[in-house]
């Protein structure tokens, strides 16, 4: 592997071979647990913006939308 970053193509293509599906050195846990799931309703185009968004940072909906509430609450404190 190369010392710059892969696209998720890249990653996609290199995970796809079994050998590089085995886990390396210590796992790494989350740093804390989640809370209860809160239902959120969004209309449907800004759902698609934030699946869009989601998609571009390489990241689930779920963890777009923990950054941004994190970010506006920092913003606004």
């Amino acid at each position: 592997m190369t010392s710059e970053p892969m696209s998720a193509q890249q990653e996609d293509d290199f995970y796809a071979d079994a050998a590089n599906q085995q886990p390396q050195g210590t796992p790494r846990r989350r740093k804390e647990r989640l809370s209860t799931p809160v239902p959120v309703r969004f209309p449907p185009e800004l759902l698609e913006e934030v699946r869009s968004a989601a998609r571009a940072d390489d990241r689930s909906v779920s963890a777009w939308i923990r950054r941004a509430v994190e970010h506006e609450l920092r913003r606004s404190a």
